[in-house]
């Protein structure tokens, strides 16, 4: 689990990161924005005071904006990192297929899996 309370936990010390290290570090960084989404969320959930939910939904929305672009920047520095996301999706959306299917009866094809988003 990534030491958030270091912000250079995992980093080399005096010199500059290797390409390796950086794509490391963005992982880390990805990992500390969907932390913080949770935190704030769980924060929010817990009070009444209505500024501060609004507040808090607020930041955990940029903290998902945050890992998006931090996402984004991990598939330029490691190319092979979308395809690993792209494939844990494609199974999922199997998964999808097979249990409406065991439900209905019916096929349901990734074509429709598209048309509900």
């Amino acid at each position: 689990m990534p030491d958030f309370g270091n912000a250079f936990s995992g980093l080399a010390k005096d010199r500059k990161l290797t390409e390796q290290e950086l794509i490391r570090a963005i992982r880390f960084m990805v990992a500390a924005e969907y932390e913080a989404v949770q935190l704030y969320m769980q924060l929010a959930e817990s009070i009444e005071n209505e500024l501060a939910i609004e507040v808090l939904k607020d930041i955990a929305d940029e903290e998902r904006v945050h890992a998006g672009e931090f996402l984004r920047l991990l598939y330029e520095l490691a190319p092979d990192e979308k395809q690993f996301y792209a494939e844990g999706a494609r199974e999922v959306e199997q998964e999808i297929l097979n249990l409406h299917k065991k439900r209905s009866g019916k096929d349901l094809t990734v074509g429709d899996l598209k048309n509900q988003n």
